[in-house]
């Protein structure tokens, strides 16, 4: 486990929320300062990301999650598939505590650590699933399905369609979002914006891609 300066975090975290220029209380920086104390302590035993230093986690798990926050904005419920350690979905719970997030893996150990998060952080608006999306059944269906760095977007697509909502879409985070994986998207699946994300102090390809049915 790397050592885990907590105030040059914090430091680096508000440099890049403003810039970002997101709106979140010293609760909500404190609340993403703990998780990634989490995802740093479990990391050593659960394997979570091969990113080992918190200062790369910061910019390249946190701030990187946090730069597509405001695609989110007005959604009210949303699933992340292949959530992993909890991106994007721990980061969009603790920065839209108004929005219900549910996150979905097959790996029991990362799905326990999600839920040890629940617990620590107090997120009520959290919902953890350990099972394939293809066998998830909801009563209530999501108006965004997201992942990042999950799958092939026709995957992904065929594999958690059946859980969105009429009119919802699917926003992917991605790095260079290869145009050939968005043009091999299945009927009636259709890739309707590519957003490209400035993550502070990352200096490389980022994206989101806007996945609708036509």
């Amino acid at each position: 486990m790397k050592y885990f300066d907590r105030a040059a975090l914090a430091e680096v975290l508000k440099n890049g929320v403003n810039e970002l220029k997101l709106e979140l209380s010293a609760a909500q920086h404190e609340q993403l300062l703990d998780y990634l104390a989490l995802l740093n302590k479990w990391n050593s035993v659960y394997n979570l990301t091969s990113v080992r230093d918190p200062m790369q986690m910061m910019t390249l798990h946190l701030l990187d999650s946090l730069a597509a926050v405001p695609a989110f904005a007005g959604v009210k419920n949303v699933l992340d598939v292949g959530a992993g350690g909890g991106l994007p979905g721990i980061v969009l719970a603790i920065a839209r505590p108004d929005m219900k997030v549910s996150m979905i893996d097959t790996v029991h150990k990362k799905t326990a650590f999600l839920t040890q998060v629940k617990a620590q952080l107090g997120l009520a608006n959290v919902t953890v699933y350990t099972m394939k999306v293809q066998d998830l059944a909801v009563a209530q269906l999501f108006d965004v399905i997201t992942s990042r760095a999950f799958a092939d977007l026709s995957d992904f697509v065929n594999w958690s369609g059946h859980l969105l909502e009429e009119g919802g879409r699917f926003i992917a985070l991605k790095g260079t979002a290869p145009q050939e994986e968005r043009e091999r998207l299945p009927a009636p699946w259709q890739a309707t914006d590519l957003q490209p994300l400035q993550v502070p102090g990352l200096d490389a390809e980022r994206h989101l891609v806007i996945i609708k049915k036509m």
